[in-house]
């Protein structure tokens, strides 16, 4: 008995093509984004990390001795002697001002190192650098290397001084501020005198980012200071103040 086999031809319409290229194009599109989005992370995390050793290795190069270090509380400066000193020591004030000499970012950007910022709680141990013009175009760029300076007066003086961090939302910069709370300590060292003053949170709270009155200079003549960083959404400003122990 014959069979016959009949089978199902396929006929490749030219709708049919088109479509395959599509498929195809849109295929290889998917994964070319899918290797620039890689990309931009692996030499954003690169940025990031040369960033933050610019930064250490600013603080390496201070290396200042403890002993010539000396701490002001309750407004009466204590002085801390090498056991072997017999005499108040002497602040090197001349290394100092070698070590914060004026330096440049890579884009041209002048900087200098004024002071530095110690919080115990979160492990954190920047410089605070400063440039001279202040525009938002240089504060940007000096934000890559370390916390800036934003507003106020200089380091450990009478009046608001204002930090400003990047928060990467890791352990580096400004990441942990917002962890901070109420009554944690952070310390000041002014580069200029060797002074380190310790500050005690007293408030801490989010801002809209065109919101600047957490830089007013209205102290009742304390020393105070605030950090300020963004939200992990980066849709607001986490704004954290802190007053000279007394």
């Amino acid at each position: 008995m014959n069979q016959i086999l009949v089978t199902k031809k396929l006929y490749i319409t030219p709708e049919l093509k088109k479509k395959k290229k599509v498929y195809k194009f849109e295929f290889f599109l998917s994964v070319f984004l899918v290797v620039v989005l890689v990309s931009a992370y692996i030499y954003a995390e690169y940025d990031r990390n040369k960033s933050e050793q610019v930064s250490q290795e600013i603080m390496a190069n201070l290396d200042i001795p403890e002993e010539d270090v000396t701490i002001a509380k309750n407004n009466v400066l204590v002085v801390v002697l090498d056991e072997e000193q017999q005499e108040e020591p002497k602040t090197n004030l001349q290394q100092l001002q070698q070590q914060t000499a004026t330096q440049k970012t890579a884009a041209g950007y002048q900087y200098s190192t004024i002071a530095t910022i110690n919080i115990p709680k979160i492990s954190v141990s920047y410089p605070i650098i400063d440039g001279p013009t202040d525009s938002s175009e240089e504060t940007e760029d000096l934000l890559k290397i370390s916390p800036t300076k934003f507003w106020g007066p200089d380091p450990n003086e009478v009046g608001n001084f204002c930090i400003v961090g990047h928060n990467y939302r890791n352990n580096r910069f400004f990441s942990k501020v917002p962890t901070l709370i109420e009554g944690d300590t952070i310390e000041i060292t002014d580069l200029s005198s060797g002074k380190t003053i310790p500050y005690k949170v007293y408030t801490k709270y989010e801002v809209d980012p065109s919101d600047v009155s957490c830089t007013s200079q209205l102290t009742n003549g304390r020393r105070e200071i605030t950090l300020i960083t963004c939200t992990d959404d980066s849709k607001y400003r986490v704004v954290v103040k802190a007053r000279q122990v007394k």
